[in-house]
This record gives C-alpha cells, sequence and structure tokens, in this order.
C-alpha cells in the first residue's frame, strides 16, 4: 500500500509538473516580443497593458498598431528624458493627477467599475499615472519655453469654440476674462502637442525600429 501511495504521489507530482509546463509554454505564446527599438524589446503584453489603461481614461482603446506606435514614441521621450535627467513625478504629483482622472467619471463607483473592466489593480494605474507624467513633463519642460500665445488668438477661441459651445449646451457662456487662462492654457497644449508630434517623427527616422506585431499574435 505503502508502494501505492507513493506511485500515487509521483504521479501526481508529474501531472502537476506536466500542467506548470503547459501553463509556461502557453504564456510563452501569449507574450512574445512584438518589437525590438535599438537594443530594448517591446512585448505583447506591454501592448495589452496600455490597451487597458486606454479603456480606464479613454472607455475604448486603440488598435494593437497604433498603441505599438504609442510605445515606441513614449520609448524616444523616456530615452530623451533619462539623458535631461528629468525627475520623477512626486507622490503628490502623482496623487493629483490620480483625482484628476478619477474625477472625470460621474462618481467614484463609475470610475472603480470602469478599473475592474478595464482589469487593472490600484498599483498599476498608478505606476502607468506616474509613467504618463514622467513623459508628459518632459515634453512640457522641452517645449513650452518655445510656445508663444498672442491675445489675438485668444479672443479667435473664445469666440470660435467657448461661445458656441456654451450656446449649443444652453448655458451662459464665461466672459473673456474669466476664461483667459483656461483658453491660454489649452492652446499652449496643442502647441506643445504638435511641436511634440513633429519632433517625434523626425526622430522615429535616427532609430532603428523593427515591428513583429502581427507574427506575435496567436
Amino acid at each position: 500500500m505503502k508502494r501505492a501511495h507513493s506511485i500515487s504521489a509521483i504521479f501526481l507530482l508529474a501531472s502537476a509538473f506536466l500542467l506548470s509546463c503547459s501553463q509556461l509554454r502557453a504564456q510563452e505564446v501569449i507574450d512574445r516580443m512584438v518589437a525590438r527599438v535599438e537594443n530594448d524589446v517591446i512585448l505583447l503584453s506591454d501592448v495589452r497593458l496600455l490597451a487597458r489603461y486606454q479603456l480606464l481614461v479613454n472607455g475604448k482603446s486603440e488598435s494593437d498598431g497604433d498603441i505599438l506606435d504609442r510605445l515606441i514614441d513614449q520609448w524616444i521621450v523616456r530615452s530623451e528624458a533619462t539623458v535631461a535627467h528629468t525627475p520623477k513625478p512626486s507622490d503628490g504629483e502623482i496623487d493629483a493627477a490620480l483625482q484628476r482622472l478619477q474625477q472625470s467619471f460621474d462618481n467614484r463607483p463609475d470610475y472603480e467599475a470602469r478599473r475592474k473592466l478595464a482589469e487593472l489593480s490600484e498599483a498599476e494605474v498608478r505606476n502607468l499615472t506616474a509613467d504618463q507624467l514622467y513623459l508628459d513633463n518632459y515634453l512640457d519642460s522641452r517645449f513650452r519655453p518655445t510656445v508663444q500665445v498672442d491675445e489675438q488668438a485668444i479672443q479667435n477661441f473664445y469666440q470660435t469654440a467657448v461661445l458656441p459651445r456654451a450656446k449649443a449646451r444652453g448655458q451662459n457662456p464665461p466672459s473673456l476674462d474669466s476664461a483667459h487662462d483656461y483658453i491660454q492654457e489649452a492652446l499652449i497644449q496643442d502647441a506643445i502637442n504638435a511641436q511634440a508630434d513633429r519632433w517625434l517623427k523626425e526622430s522615429h527616422a535616427r532609430i532603428h525600429v523593427t515591428k513583429m506585431l502581427e507574427e506575435s499574435h496567436p
């Protein structure tokens, strides 16, 4: 009987080992390299993680190909930010960014429901938000000093965007004075984004990228 128990135990151990190997092989199939950027790699799991974060923030995610392009852009920005010794965001900055994210929902339960739908833990949301802050802070420090917004541009935005939007919603529009700083910052951000897009397109031509996204699908 002891021998029978011993054989049974060995069989169970062997079965567990084979199951473990099978799971590892499945993980290897699911998570694989989808791009090489210089000497670094981007994994399919990186694409999936950003897709889940987009689902949380925007309610939907882009295609895998578009997300891969964003990850390549992030690699470029992160590399430059590292060289520039851009400081990591403080806990206070991260907390404020998370609060803004949560306040973009009607209430906390709606936020939590979307977070669970996206299958993101609170730690993952915090890490992804902190990483986005780091990249945004570098782009802001690089391009904001070159941006100039004149008063005419602010007045034009007020007339063509703020007033029509308030009218469409049946609301009383804010005065130009009260909306001035908000409009100015919005125009600055638009200019920063435009400059960053041009810079990223130029940067793509200077780095070696090999994409393997289509081969990575099971």
